[in-house]
């Protein structure tokens, strides 16, 4: 009675109220999204609200087995949870059930389970274990090596399941390593390679190549005195030009022909608004069809209609959209940004490396997840399928976050136990 009573005092109140409500509207989004007037029932486990319903009770009861757990099995078991995951996104491989090309998921009696969801965890934790436990320092390149290799097995694995969109939330990770120590120098590099990317798809390979090679002289000429930089320099400028030449067959060979299409669309390359470019522009209709207070609940007509595919799911965003309004679209963005700001706010309190470390990864996982959603809804990045954290549809994706933040508020109320 007295740990519960401990728990009940320290733990972050406010954290769970920004959680509530958003699996509270999130529930009412798939409600208004998947409605049939033929099956109204709140409790009907035919529909997709009836289902999520269920999920979220259950949620309650992983909340429930998580603030009674003691918070050092995080720690301690971290990388047995770390190496059991490696080992179902293995299975999942061998075994897995493909669902829209991809083949990421596993079957269970009547239920499909999504590892690379869990996976994230597991590599939060195991990131902590390694960078906090072990007090090692990210000036280090053999610690660097270790940290990116440990979000990388993951996500190459996810990968070979033509999961491109759950694969690219690894990167999220870059964003705790900054916070540790990485110079900035690799942030910046990481950007200027998207970017690169995208001018490679848009221009000529040569053109990108004597572009390059002016920057680079023009870089040499103010550096020349010194010999270290001029090296660096020319291995900048080489490592460059390998990249610009890999760009065709990454896009041609990695990414799928939908992916392809929607990059394409995405830059104007391609107009397919009754195919690649589908899913978007009704999206778009939608979003702006709402206005600034929204048609109201349950009288969306692109919602009514299905005109927008995966409407409860990745597209969730544009029900709100059309349904509530700017109003609405502004609240939801409001109340994830008061919760990774209180999550980062958190996280800075903690006494323990181990803690901080896992609580910049939940907010790192969560901001991707946040803004690549809504980017794809309004046609700001290409759809890569992942869903809007505790608002999209889907048992896997909301099991999976409310374990990833509740667990991280196990610690906090932990905290002043630390010493």
């Amino acid at each position: 009675m007295r740990k519960e009573t401990n728990i009940r005092s320290s733990i972050d109140w406010i954290s769970i109220l920004l959680y509530s409500l958003l699996v509270g509207l999130g529930w009412l989004s798939i409600y208004a999204a998947s409605f049939n007037p033929e099956h109204p029932g709140l409790f009907d486990l035919g529909t997709r609200h009836g289902k999520q319903l269920l999920w979220i009770l259950t949620a309650l009861v992983i909340i429930f087995l998580v603030m009674m757990t003691e918070p050092k099995f995080f720690s301690a078991f971290a990388w047995v949870i770390y190496g059991l995951s490696l080992l179902s996104l293995v299975a999942v491989l061998l075994v897995g059930k493909e669902v829209g090309g991809s083949r990421s998921w596993v079957q269970i009696g009547a239920f499909s389970l999504q590892p690379a969801e869990f996976a994230k965890i597991a590599t939060a934790l195991a990131l902590a274990r390694y960078l906090g436990d072990l007090h090692v320092r990210m000036d280090r390149f053999r610690t660097r090596s270790n940290a990116v290799l440990l979000i990388l097995s993951p996500a190459l694995l996810t990968l070979l399941q033509y999961d491109t969109g759950s694969a690219l939330v690894f990167t999220a990770f870059v964003l705790v390593l900054y916070r540790e120590g990485l110079p900035a120098t690799f942030l910046l590099i990481a950007i200027a390679g998207v970017f690169l990317f995208i001018f490679t798809l848009l221009f000529d390979e040569y053109l990108i190549m004597a572009i390059l090679g002016a920057l680079a002289l023009i870089w040499w000429y103010l550096a020349r005195k010194n010999r270290r930089s001029s090296l660096a320099i020319l291995g900048i400028f080489l490592a460059s030009i390998f990249f610009v030449f890999s760009v065709e067959y990454t896009f041609d060979n990695v990414l799928q022909d939908h992916q392809r299409k929607r990059i394409n669309v995405l830059l104007g390359l391609e107009q397919d608004i009754r195919g690649a470019g589908y899913n978007v522009h009704q999206s778009k209709i939608a979003i702006g069809s709402g206005g600034f207070a929204g048609k109201g609940f349950l009288q969306g007509t692109q919602t009514k209609f299905d005109f927008v595919p995966e409407q409860s799911t990745d597209f969730i965003f544009c029900t709100i959209g059309e349904e509530w309004g700017f109003l609405g679209t502004s609240s939801l963005v409001i109340l994830f940004v008061i919760l990774l700001l209180r999550l980062i706010k958190l996280a800075e309190r903690q006494r323990s490396d181990f803690s901080r470390i896992y609580g910049y990864a939940v907010a790192a996982i969560l901001f991707f997840h946040f803004a690549i959603n809504i980017g794809m809804t309004i046609g700001l990045v290409p759809v890569i399928g992942i869903p809007l954290p505790f608002i999209s549809y889907g048992g896997s994706s909301l099991w999976a976050f409310t374990l990833l933040l509740f667990i991280f508020l196990r610690l906090d109320a932990n905290r002043l136990m630390m010493l």
